[in-house]
Formats: structure tokens, sequence, C-alpha cells
């Protein structure tokens, strides 16, 4: 993604920092069907999972749910709710950006489901009770991005069987849905990278400790 908006670089500039060589790789590989990055904490993963979604949303053009982000922890999701939307409204970028767990009242959930914003931070539980629901059809219509947060924690257990289940139902209400995995460094990548089998193979990039001196991302 060469044509990204300069809202993105000029926020890393204000601060003082660069975007790490990891951050533009997936601004890059923004349109590739799969991206598994896999960087060590503290290493911006997080942000450079986000960075194509605020690239498509700045436009202000997308209607609906356009990412889903779904976190091991509920508590994570909300941080992460919190802590994406301070850039967010400093780049002045037209993004709603809601959490939904098992701490979400009842109101706010139905109100998610009639009017879904456009980024929204979930469980793998609560992911697969919403992808249930009769208007799963409605609410994922438009839906563009999953990004799979901390998924080296969901190796080999319940909960990841129990996301990849929800995904490939995911996927066939979007069949244009990408996939991002976010990993901390881990002994076999490859073993991560097949925990997203469905379609093509994911790209793959890792990032060094050495790569992680450029900005506090």
């Amino acid at each position: 993604m060469s044509n990204y908006p300069h809202a993105i670089d000029d926020w890393f500039r204000s601060r003082g920092w660069q975007m790490h060589p990891h951050q533009r790789q997936m601004l890059a590989c923004a349109h590739a069907p799969a991206t598994l990055l896999i960087a060590p904490t503290g290493g911006g993963k997080t942000m450079a999972g986000f960075l194509p979604t605020l690239a498509d949303l700045a436009s202000g053009t997308h209607k609906g749910l356009h990412t889903i982000y779904v976190s091991p922890l509920k508590a994570l999701a909300a941080d992460i709710a919190r802590n994406l939307a301070q850039p967010v409204a400093d780049m002045a970028l037209p993004i709603r950006i809601e959490d939904r767990t098992g701490d979400t009242s009842q109101a706010r959930k139905r109100r998610q489901r009639a009017d879904p914003p456009h980024i929204l931070l979930t469980t793998p539980e609560s992911l697969a009770l919403l992808i249930s629901y009769p208007d799963a059809p409605k609410i994922f219509a438009n839906v563009q991005r999953i990004v799979i947060d901390e998924i080296h924690a969901l190796a080999e257990s319940k909960r990841g069987n129990q996301l990849f289940l929800a995904l490939s139902r995911l996927q066939a209400l979007a069949p244009s849905l990408r996939r991002v995995g976010l990993s901390a460094t881990v002994e076999h990548p490859a073993t991560i990278a097949a925990m997203m089998p469905i379609g093509p193979a994911p790209v793959m990039m890792t990032s060094s400790p050495t790569m992680l001196k450029e900005s506090a991302v």
C-alpha cells in the first residue's frame, strides 16, 4: 500500500518516531489474503496489524464493520481499544472503535449488532457467539480484515479450535476477508503459520530485536 494517508507518517514524526520496517511491510502486504507477523513483545506488532485498516478507513467511505481484532484476553481487547483510540483521534480519522467481551452490556451488544463499529475488538468466545446469530450475514457483510493477536497463545487449545471454526464461518460470509496473525517470537514460526490454513498460505515476516530500536510504538 504505497498511497496510505500522510496522516499516518505525520503521526509517527510528531512523536519523534519512525515506523519499524515490519510496520511498513504490513502496509506493503495490505492486500495479501493472509499475513503472519512475528515480533518480540514491545515491537509494535499490534500497531503494525492495524495500520492497513487505518489506511483503508481514512477516507470515511466504508460502511459498517471493517476489521475484527481477536485477543485471547478480554482485558487486552479493552486495553487495545483504548490505546488505539488515541492515535485515531490524533490523526483525526473518521473511525469508530469498540470492544465486545463478556463484560459488555447487553444494550451495547444489541446496538453493535444493529450498527457495527468500524473496528470491533473481541475474544474467541464473543466472536463465536456473534457469528451464530441469524443476522450474522448482515453484520459481517462488509468486513475486510481479521487480526488475531497473540496467535501463539491459542495453539493446540480448545479456544484456538473454536476460533478457527468461527474463522471458517466468517470466511464463508466474507470470501474476500484478509487474515492477519500476530505472534510473539516463537521457536517454530511455521507451526504458527499452519494455524491459518484457510485459503492461500500466509505471507510470513519476522522482526529481530535489533529492528525495534527505531520507535516505541
